[in-house]
């Protein structure tokens, strides 16, 4: 996929694929990504000088010293590190890390994002590691002063998934860096990026940042030990327990493995699934559609705070026989705010099925150009906005009309990308 060049606007330029790997999938020639760099001096004997034996990865050396440069230009200001509404471990880990490397520049960090942890095992990894992470809602933030911050930082994500990017933006905050694994998803004028979609988890990115020297991580110190656990779990968690990991995912592992604490992961792990989302999974079990190895189902309405229900019904559709395609999807409501999204999640085991071009083809854009859902490898989500037909579900029988509406919707667009030569909606 060619990334757009006018994502990062600046004078130094180089091509992502100027290293020939055969592990790595062939990315376009033509692909640059503009960086700004500083005219700071590298902190050289100040306890961040880059570990040489990441020397044979030229990329990710030559991104942990960019970035090193931008946050030099950036010591002592405040900054706010934006998750999508729903992070998952690999964005939590990844955010904790930055916020660590970033208080060796005197960066002060919050970590917010705008949705709720309903994933059992988001839940257990925020309370039981301590990760710093907030929930700012959109009424939250009319209520910051947000002139206090010099920049914002999106990673895992590019934007599109966060209700929080727009009033941010309107802040006049500029967008300091992208660092992601995700495909473009949409064009972003920002001083540092680092998005590289042919590596399995954004945990991989940033200990390759850790193995480079960024941060010495140091076993006697807690923080460093629970930050490094969360990133496990992010890797985990991304790699799909580390079966579709790459050799990077793997070397990243072993680094990881001298800090992290086995037993707090392991609790982690055992967090119990919810009855809402056991209810959910069954909904997913009786409305599926398998056809073309591909198992589709909608579920229906959902509270916002069972949102994650949904790939997790993903992740066991996944597991039929015969099945290597699942996508799961229903309308998740927010009382609170009167808001109603179409939510959808794909899991797949099949390697030349790309989950971030079948989403896209699927549902496309909205008006101003920005994809309605996107994907990595083995996963990928959608959320449409409803709009104006957005609550007014007290009536059961128009509730019931509008989602057999969406529905039908979903299922046509799906269908024909699975099975074109069959129509779901049959005129009478």
């Amino acid at each position: 996929m060619q990334l757009n060049s006018s994502l990062i606007k600046q004078s130094d330029n180089f091509s992502v694929a100027t290293e020939s790997n055969p592990e790595e999938p062939e990315i376009d020639k033509d692909t640059e990504i503009s960086l700004i760099r500083s005219t700071l001096p590298t902190a050289n004997g100040e306890g961040v000088g880059l570990y040489i034996g990441q020397r044979s990865n030229s990329l990710a050396f030559q991104k942990s010293e960019e970035l090193q440069q931008t946050l030099l230009s950036h010591r002592h200001e405040r900054q706010l590190i934006i998750l999508q509404d729903f992070p998952d471990p690999d964005a939590l880990s990844s955010a904790w890390t930055y916020q660590l490397i970033a208080q060796q520049y005197d960066i002060k960090c919050e970590i917010i994002y705008a949705g709720t942890l309903s994933h059992q095992e988001n839940i257990a990894l925020v309370k039981l590691t301590g990760l710093p992470a907030q929930r700012w809602t959109t009424q939250t933030l009319k209520n910051k002063d947000l002139s206090s911050y010099q920049g914002f930082v999106l990673i895992d994500n590019q934007g599109t998934t966060s209700q929080l990017l727009t009033a941010v933006q309107q802040a006049g905050i500029p967008l300091v860096a992208v660092i992601d694994h995700h495909s473009i998803q949409a064009e972003l004028k920002t001083e540092f990026a680092d998005v590289r979609p042919y590596v399995r988890a954004t945990a991989t990115i940033f200990t390759q940042y850790l193995q480079s020297g960024l941060l010495a991580l140091d076993s006697s110190i807690s923080q460093h030990v629970r930050c490094a656990t969360a990133l496990m779990h992010g890797l985990r968690s991304d790699t799909n327990r580390l079966m579709q990991a790459q050799e990077e995912d793997f070397m990243a592992a072993a680094y990881l493995s001298r800090f992290y604490d086995a037993q707090l992961l392991n609790a982690i792990l055992q967090a119990n699934r919810s009855k809402r989302v056991m209810d959910v999974i069954e909904r997913s079990l009786k409305n599926r559609i398998v056809q073309n190895n591909f198992s589709i189902a909608g579920v229906g309405y959902l509270r916002y705070d069972d949102r994650d229900a949904i790939p997790q019904a993903a992740d066991f559709l996944v597991t039929e026989e015969n099945v290597h395609t699942a996508v799961v999807y229903g309308i998740v409501h927010d009382e609170d705010d009167e808001l109603e999204v179409v939510i959808g999640s794909l899991r797949t085991t099949k390697l030349t099925l790309d989950p971030d071009e079948f989403i896209k083809e699927a549902f496309g854009q909205d008006s101003s150009g920005r994809f309605f859902g996107g994907g990595r490898t083995g996963a990928g989500g959608f959320e449409i906005p409803m709009g104006f037909l957005s609550g007014s579900n007290e009536n059961s029988a128009y509730a019931k009309m509008k989602w057999e509406v969406f529905d039908a919707q979903i299922k046509q667009k799906l269908f024909k990308l699975v099975n074109p030569k069959d129509n779901p909606i049959q005129s009478e």
